[in-house]
């Protein structure tokens, strides 16, 4: 658009020149070689454009005879080299198409139209169709060749780190992906495995290294740079608590600062401070903690933080951290334990119940079965209380790729992904539940004690005669096992025969059953599933 005003703007000019000319009459008069010439000055302005005209295009037909042979060459090798361009195109979309015979032809075609060090994206095309053809050996070596070149040096490592995931190998992986991440830290599949290689070994400074320049680089975002961060320096305060509590407790504060919400990080940071007696800070840490989300680790370092007080100062902290978050059921069971310890179990009753309600789960059940042997030892409300733990929801507990962890870990053991443990109620439960509720009841088993002749039982049926429906539904309860009660042993005869018990009875599977031996004394042990 520029040069077209430009050329117009000339014409307009040259026009009004020669309008200018045409105004004003004049004549012009040249001697030469003895002769007089004599024009008007119109006809000698135009005979000079002409000649100035007539020169230059002399002048181009001459440069171009003299250019032709290196035009002619010219011509011909753009036209090679966009027909080797084209090859390279239609093969790129073959191997990525997955046709490796038409990828191979392209790729020698583009090879022979293209000098290869001129496009480095024939090394790739031929990758690609080795690796289409099967020829994993050769691709290999392409890959490698191409580590010689700085421009191609990161696809080669790049095509070596897949190679090396497909065979397994994942040191020789790591090992490819670590020189990638030293000189371009913003790929992100080398500073990922370079960063689970770095955790494997603990190596958390290195890690934290590249956590840094994963931000500065911005392949990360601000916060999941300090969600990485917390991980990584909780773990370092981990791995430092007993050689360097020093060097522990600067890493656990920056941690729980980056992250207060985490509560391992805070864990950790209260932990350095009660090793160095700074109680006060210690249990504001966990106090934050507990206000973002109630976590039973905070709880067990909060209540026990001075080793001395008594189970009635625990019991205090406890109800403490209850009015800070009423209505949980994480505060209520935090409170239920104290108060087992402390023997008060009217309160420990009450507080367990309550968490029931507000979410049951195996651990309010088996915190309920602990009360109620230490306070009245009766094994059949234990039993019952036991049988809902089994069908009751899992605890929430640190899961990662399906593994289950009581404590918290900054790496999954499986395939060493960061920060991959969660804290939640699995999914899953160690072994097959009977539940009464989705399968058929396991069938009676009648034990007859050794000598004595068969008698036949007898069933006490409460419906009345003749209700069907009531009568199906005792028959669909013919083989359930009721528990004892009281009005049960109302309902046997006075003169019923007592039968004498086997010498070895047979348990269902969610009747863990009482040893004699253990029976007369009353055991205070705390009851735990799987």
């Amino acid at each position: 658009m520029i040069r077209l005003l430009a050329f117009l703007i000339v014409v307009f000019a040259l026009g009004l020149g020669f309008a200018w000319l045409a105004d004003r009459p004049g004549d012009m008069v040249v001697t030469f070689n003895g002769y007089q010439y004599q024009v008007s000055l119109m006809v000698a302005a135009v005979a000079v454009v002409a000649v100035v005209a007539a020169v230059m295009i002399v002048w181009w037909l001459i440069k171009s005879l003299w250019n032709s042979p290196y035009t002619i060459s010219r011509y011909f090798r753009v036209r090679r080299r966009d027909r080797g361009y084209q090859a390279l195109s239609t093969g790129m979309i073959a191997a990525g198409a997955g046709d490796g015979a038409l990828a191979r032809k392209k790729t020698k075609e583009a090879a022979k139209l293209i000098r290869s060090d001129q496009e480095p994206l024939i090394h790739l095309l031929e990758a690609q169709a080795s690796l289409l053809e099967g020829d994993h050996e050769g691709a290999r070596q392409k890959f490698e060749s191409m580590l010689d070149d700085p421009e191609m040096r990161l696809l080669g490592l790049r095509g070596l780190y897949l190679e090396a995931e497909r065979l397994g190998d994942r040191n020789a992986a790591r090992h490819y992906a670590g020189r990638a991440a030293a000189v371009a830290p913003q790929l992100a599949w080398a500073a990922e495995s370079t960063l689970e290689e770095l955790t494997a070994r603990g190596d958390w400074d290195g890690a934290l290294k590249l956590v840094d320049a994963q931000k500065s680089t911005r392949q990360i975002e601000r916060d999941a740079a300090n969600r990485r961060r917390a991980v990584l320096l909780t773990a370092k305060a981990q791995s430092l608590a007993d050689s360097d509590p020093a060097a522990a407790r600067t890493a656990a504060i920056e941690a729980n600062r980056l992250q207060p919400d985490f509560a391992p990080a805070a864990v950790a940071a209260a932990a350095a401070l009660f090793r160095q007696n700074d109680v006060r800070k210690g249990s504001k840490i966990l106090e934050a903690a507990w206000k973002a989300e109630p976590h039973p680790e905070i709880a067990e370092l909060y209540t026990h933080a001075r080793p001395g007080d008594a189970v009635l100062d625990r019991l205090n902290r406890a109800k403490k951290l209850q009015e800070m978050k009423k209505n949980h059921a994480e505060s209520s069971m935090t409170v239920a334990r104290a108060a087992l310890d402390a023997q008060d179990f009217s309160t420990a009753r009450r507080e367990a119940e309550a968490a029931i309600r507000m979410d049951r789960r195996e651990g309010a059940y088996l915190l309920l079965a602990d009360i109620e042997e230490a306070e009245t030892g009766d094994q059949g409300k234990v039993r019952q209380l036991l049988s809902k733990a089994v069908r009751a929801p899992r605890d929430p507990a640190w899961v990662a790729d399906g593994v289950v962890s009581e404590r918290w870990a900054p790496v999954s053991p499986v395939t060493g992904r960061l920060d991959a443990f969660e804290w939640r109620a699995p999914m899953e439960r160690l072994g097959q539940l009977i539940d009464s509720h989705d399968e058929p009841d396991a069938p009676a088993v009648a034990i007859e004690a050794p000598g004595r002749p068969e008698r036949p039982v007898e069933v006490i049926d409460h419906a009345a005669p003749g209700d069907e429906a009531t009568g199906k539904d005792a028959e669909s309860r013919e083989d359930h096992v009721a528990p004892v009660t009281a009005a049960a042993f109302a309902a046997v005869p006075a003169d019923a025969e007592a039968v004498e018990p086997a010498e070895e009875l047979a348990r269902l599977p969610d009747d863990p059953g009482v040893d004699p031996d253990d029976e007369a004394e009353k055991s205070t042990r705390r009851f735990r599933l799987f």
